[in-house]
Parts: structure tokens; sequence; C-alpha cells
């Protein structure tokens, strides 16, 4: 007899399924609304006990040409390097791209650390024609850096 929590994860399981189908998989679907990219990062990132730093990448019409998770780290913090990132824009061929990781703690607020990377990260990406539309940061909401004026 299954356990709630792995009924649960099932249900999880499927949800993210149908997500993938509707944003990632699909030929027609893109990001048109902040909320679409919060949910499917909330999906990706809320249940991990480590936290994980990854983008989406687009094509100009803001269509997602793959989800990578990019960097790993403890309960507290993961190294970013924007160089890798860069590497993996290119490689995609993205025209811009979402940031996203989660706070383990559960509390979304954007650490000084978490302003500091988006902007070398913005900053390299620039220099490719790269566009970052937001940052998502998961934890028990989802805070998006550019619906708060960060970005």
């Amino acid at each position: 007899m299954q356990t709630k929590e792995q009924k649960d994860n099932a249900v999880i399981r499927k949800a993210l399924r149908i997500l993938e189908d509707r944003i990632i998989y699909s030929t027609g679907p893109t990001i048109t609304s902040p909320q679409a990219s919060m949910d499917y990062a909330r999906l990706k990132l809320a249940e991990s006990e480590q936290e994980i730093f990854a983008v989406m990448f687009l094509d100009n019409r803001h269509k997602v040409i793959a989800w990578e998770n990019m960097f790993y780290g403890t309960v507290d913090g993961a190294s970013v390097h924007p160089r890798e990132v860069v590497k993996k824009a290119l490689e995609h061929n993205a025209a811009a791209c979402i940031l996203a990781h989660n706070h383990p703690s559960g509390i979304s607020e954007p650490s000084p650390a978490d302003k500091a990377i988006t902007d070398r990260l913005n900053a390299a990406l620039a220099l490719i024609d790269v566009r970052v539309l937001d940052h998502l940061i998961v934890g028990e909401t989802v805070t998006s850096f550019a619906e708060i004026g960060l970005l």
C-alpha cells in the first residue's frame, strides 16, 4: 500500500509531465506570462533539499528550448559560474533566458548574493545578446525579480 507521500509524489510527477508537454515539448506554446514560468520553476525546484540553480533557455518568441539544472549546492547556497551559463546559452542558440533557483529554507526573499549573481549573469549574457527576462526564487512562494523591480 502506498503512503500519502508516495501518492502525492506520483501526482506531482504526473503534473510535471503535463506541464512539460504544454510548455517544453510542444511545438506551439510559449512562455506568455510570468505565472507560467513561476509554476514550472516551482514544480521543478520546490521539493529539492539542496539549492539548485537552473536556467530556462528561450528562443526569440519565448518558446522554451531547454531547462538546465546547472549548479547544485547545499541547504543554503550554490556556486554559480557565469561562463558556464554563457556556454549553455550559445549551445542552445538562446535569445533569452529565465534564471531560477530554490531556497530550501522556504524563504523566497532575494539575498544580496542573489542580486549580485543576477547582475553578473545579466552583464555576461548581454555580451552575446541573450536577454535575462527574470530570475525566480522558489521557496514556499515564488519571487520574481522582474515583478519586484530588480530586473
